[in-house]
């Protein structure tokens, strides 16, 4: 599997987001204006949004998603009358110690099984410091970049999250339970069955969306970051697929769904329609300016432009110009 981590562009992503850092809560230090996000200074909490069915996020969410500022990592757990299913483990002992802490405040039963909605650290890295005996689900793919990318995406992840972020001691960790492509599995966790899904590239190959029929419940990962006016992150490419993608996921859930994001608080199924939205007028616009023949950097610059009301999204110069715009542009010249 391709990585993502070797965009140059995406060096520019701190300079961005150094210029757009909310405030620090009066009871709290500042963010180091050095990282994406501090991890030293994330504080989880959690929120029931169906019973038995909990979302976790960053207590400063809602006012950074609402500003077009991402935020840190969300996931969330689901108790059962034999066990808890959680959703990512986040970044690093800290945060997993938060996470373990939220579930424990909610119940005792046994942790059976950990879903890694992708092989983000973020997302992913928290995994070794949950009990002895969880089983591990991942998809295929996201195994096969842990095993033979874990140092260099430490590495990565260090230089935009803090070499004093508790990552010196993390370790590649084994999957038990590896999906395959097009994956659709139940976890039955007694009075609670969780549907874990895999529906093609959304950001990654290893991409898995949990969804809970009974509760209407649908917790995401990364390819939905947060509410508006947050937008996907094109890293690897392929926006064909990744709309592909996202219209199935779209038709997965109800219209009365709540979504947890990957990077925000809960909300509804509008969470999933913008970037739908987003990602239609963008291949359709960049297949405009090829018929009109104009170049990869004439079409970032009219873009930029032509879809300025997505601008709200803070790094928007970043992500849609010098990211989702060229991606799409370089693919769809590559298959007319």
């Amino acid at each position: 599997m391709k990585s993502h981590r070797t965009l140059p562009a995406l060096a520019l992503l701190v300079c961005f987001l150094l210029n757009h850092l909310t405030a620090a809560e009066p009871d709290r230090a500042p963010e180091d204006p050095n990282l994406v996000w501090t991890p030293a200074q994330v504080v989880l909490v959690s929120q029931q949004v169906a019973p038995g069915v909990f979302a976790v996020f960053p207590d400063d969410s809602a006012v950074k998603n609402t500003g077009g500022v991402p935020s840190a990592t969300s996931g969330g757990f689901v108790i059962g009358e034999n066990g808890v299913l959680v959703v990512d483990t986040m970044l690093n002992r800290r945060l997993a110690n938060q996470l373990l802490a939220l579930i424990r405040a909610q119940t005792p039963k046994p942790i059976l099984y950990v879903v890694n909605t992708s092989y983000h650290g973020d997302h992913s890295y928290g995994n070794q410091f949950f009990p002895a005996g969880v089983q591990i689900v991942q998809h295929v793919a996201t195994q096969a970049y842990i095993q033979s990318h874990f140092a260099a995406d430490v590495a990565f992840m260090m230089t935009y999250f803090g070499r004093n972020s508790g990552m010196d001691e993390l370790k590649p960790q084994p999957a038990q339970i590896m999906l395959p492509d097009g994956a659709n599995v139940i976890f039955d966790l007694g009075g609670k069955r969780v549907n874990v899904r895999h529906l093609g590239f959304a950001q990654t190959e290893g991409d898995l969306f949990v969804w809970l029929p009974g509760e209407k419940v649908l917790f995401t990962g990364n390819p939905v970051i947060s509410i508006s006016p947050s937008l996907p992150w094109l890293l690897d490419g392929k926006s064909e697929q990744s709309l592909a993608t996202m219209r199935r996921l779209r038709a997965l859930v109800t219209d009365d769904a709540i979504i947890v994001p990957g990077h925000g608080r809960p909300a509804g199924v509008e969470m999933i329609d913008y970037p739908i939205g987003y990602l239609a007028e963008l291949r359709s616009q960049v297949r405009a300016a090829i018929d009109a023949k104009l170049t990869e950097a004439e079409t970032a610059t009219k873009l930029a432009e032509s879809m300025k009301r997505y601008s709200g999204y803070k790094i928007f110069p970043w992500v849609h110009s010098q990211v989702n715009v060229p991606k799409t542009y370089q693919e769809m010249k590559a298959t007319p």
